[in-house]
């Protein structure tokens, strides 16, 4: 008789068994006490960026509050926001660091703590980073953004430069120039005063004459409006403030003056930029919007914003056209000036400055350009350019420019009605919008911290043809299979053995 086997495999199997729950349950209940994350995101979406962490570590001597107008719970159902998650826990893990989360209409008084004077808004999903007095405001359109049907998270890179700048001691900060005649932020300019200011821009004044000295904080400096020219001092300092890559918004309007401005001349022409000494209005019915009253009015005019193009690196007007198709804003602009480019062969700084225009008068229906320039200020040269020369031509009202060697950046329009809140209709809505964006390229307030949005990648087969496809996908499918079958086959040969 054949001796029969002693078959051991049921008892393995239990034994394996009983080994795996006696190692892997305490490991799961181990796991699950320290909540341990393990990031196997390409971009550490999961995880804070090295650089996150060597900020935090600079600034670990400060205390930092973070607010998020949400509740930490809801992440429970939305997966797709987790990042968002574990940016703000491992923030929380921090000793410096407090954050608070509450729903802004469950605790009013908290979230007027956060905007006092009602000029950030504050709504839900916002997060506000404060410290040492000094408050910031995310915007939760911007945490998480779409491109191409791929969701981008920003979070980190936000926070982190939130962090960077409510510890630094001050909001990045913006000068409007006074002394000449200028209407006051305050006032006339408060509308738009606030409008930066909810974009996380600090707003003063300078009499810059009386200081002696543009402020290291400085990061945009306005002259909008002056009714007379700069001193010679402010002209130096200006200078110097260029040179040292600064960033200028100028808005000269048309005012009656004797002689011109040489000095606000002195530094159009370093970015390639000659002002015209006149006022232009619109002659065709068809071109002309109404004015605040909503009467039709020659001075408030269409206009359009020319489209970037490869001729210029620089492009500040495609967002905005996106939304005056959209019909959000009207392209008009009122009580302009015209400015038009030094001729390349005439410009000393053509190898590294750029200029591209902004603004500039629409064609008639016929073709034909039907704005009039009459003369105003100025002396007897500029008189007789802007009375015979400027009329049914092609005018620029705004441009951009950019010295690529110190870095330093222009931008300069013929209006300062599109900020005043005394003239400022809603068909010239769409220039002041324009002036909104251009502080942006000026000076980005939410300043990169090299950290970059996070997202997935996936994994792709690209296939040159259908049949080709096919196959690979057969093949994909078979090859298991026939992997399972040989498996089964032998298996029902061998299983007696």
């Amino acid at each position: 008789m054949k001796k029969k086997r002693f078959n051991l495999s049921g008892v393995a199997a239990i034994i394996i068994a009983l080994l795996v729950l006696i190692v892997f349950v305490p490991i799961n209940l181990i796991v699950s006490y320290y909540d341990k994350v393990y990031d196997m995101t390409p971009s550490g979406k999961y995880t804070l960026n090295e650089k996150t962490v060597q900020l935090l570590d600079e600034t670990s001597d400060k205390h930092i509050d973070v607010y998020y107008l949400s509740l930490l719970k809801y992440f429970q159902d939305a997966p797709e926001y987790l990042s968002l998650y574990h940016t703000l826990t491992q923030l929380d893990e921090r000793d410096n660091i407090t954050l608070t989360c509450f729903e802004p209409d469950q605790d009013p008084s908290l979230a007027k703590m956060l905007d006092p004077d009602d000029i950030l808004g504050v709504s839900a999903g916002d997060i506000f980073v404060s410290c040492d007095g000094v408050t910031k405001k995310i915007d939760h359109n911007k945490i998480f953004q779409s491109s191409d049907g791929v969701v981008e998270y920003a979070g980190e890179e936000l926070v982190a430069a939130a962090i960077e700048t409510c510890t630094s001691g001050s909001l990045p900060t913006i000068y409007f120039l006074t002394g000449h005649g200028e209407k006051s932020i305050n006032d006339s300019f408060s509308i738009y005063a606030n409008q930066l200011r909810t974009n996380n821009y600090d707003i003063q004044e300078l009499d810059l004459e009386s200081a002696g000295a543009i402020p290291e904080n400085a990061r945009i400096i306005y002259l909008a409006g002056p009714q007379e020219d700069i001193t010679d001092n402010e002209l130096s300092l200006l200078k110097d403030y260029i040179s040292g890559g600064g960033a200028l918004s100028m808005l000269i309007a048309p005012c009656d003056t004797e002689g011109r401005f040489t000095n606000i001349e002195s530094i159009l022409t370093d970015f390639g930029i000659i002002m015209d000494y006149n006022t232009v209005v619109e002659t065709s019915a068809s071109n002309q919007y109404r004015d605040r009253d909503d009467l039709q009015s020659e001075s408030y005019f269409r206009i359009q914003y020319p489209a970037a193009t490869s001729d210029y690196s620089e492009d500040l007007t495609t967002d905005l056209n996106y939304l005056i198709d959209a019909g959000e804003y009207s392209p008009g602009i009122t009580n302009t000036r015209s400015f038009t480019t030094i001729p390349e062969t005439s410009f000393a700084n053509v190898d590294f400055v750029e200029v591209g225009p902004l603004v500039r008068n629409c064609e008639d229906s016929d073709g034909t350009y039907t704005t009039k320039s009459t003369s105003m200020g100025g002396d007897d040269i500029t008189k007789k350019e802007a009375d015979e020369e400027l009329s049914g031509v092609l005018l620029d009202f705004g441009y951009y420019s950019y010295n690529k060697s110190n870095g330093a950046k222009l931008i300069v329009m013929g209006s300062t009605d599109i900020i005043d809140k005394d003239a400022i209709a809603p068909s010239v809505n769409g220039t002041q919008m324009l002036l909104t964006f251009t502080n942006t390229w000026l000076y980005d307030s939410d300043i990169s911290m090299g950290i970059g949005s996070k997202l997935n990648s996936y994994d792709s087969m690209h296939f040159d043809s259908a049949s080709s496809a096919q196959t690979a996908m057969a093949a994909i499918i078979l090859i298991p299979l026939g992997l399972i079958v040989i498996g089964i086959l032998v298996w029902l040969k061998r299983r007696h053995a």
